[in-house]
């Protein structure tokens, strides 16, 4: 087991799901209202539910968080969150497993978890200004071309 400094009442990773749903050359992102990465820009997501598979735990959560119907095409990839506390222990350790889902239907509008909701050109997320969770720019560019775009 890692040497890690922890107040995590979790003693193992949780898994959670991100739907990214590529549209119009453009990925739908939320701004985070909760840790980790409370106001950056990731994907809507959440934990997956017990009995829930991954595919439909990130269409719930993508309706949940943004009010957009998505379906699930492809799970492509993960990636480690780390929520820490102001003395760099870690309180949580999420798995987020990513979901390439196809747009249905409907307009962002941040719902649940979520302080804003929008569409977002890859060109846009490269942008210094803009605060982004851990790899979102990666996973991003790998929904795009997984997409076809």
């Amino acid at each position: 087991m890692p040497d890690i400094a922890t107040t995590s009442p979790h003693p193992y990773p949780i898994p959670a799901t991100i739907a990214a749903v590529w549209h119009e050359d453009r990925i739908l992102l939320v701004r985070r209202a909760n840790p980790p990465d409370a106001g950056r820009w990731g994907f809507p997501g959440g934990k997956i539910e017990a009995g829930e598979p991954i595919e439909r735990a990130a269409v719930r959560e993508l309706l949940e968080e943004t009010g957009i119907e998505g379906r699930a095409r492809q799970v492509f990839t993960a990636v480690d969150a780390f929520d820490k506390d102001d003395d760099g222990r870690l309180r949580r350790h999420y798995v987020l497993i990513a979901v390439l889902c196809d747009f249905v239907a409907g307009t962002p509008v941040a719902g649940d978890d979520a302080l804003e909701a929008r569409w977002f050109q890859l060109d846009d997320l490269e942008d210094a200004g803009l605060a982004l969770s851990l790899d979102v720019a990666d996973v991003a560019r790998q929904a795009a071309a997984l997409a076809g775009a």
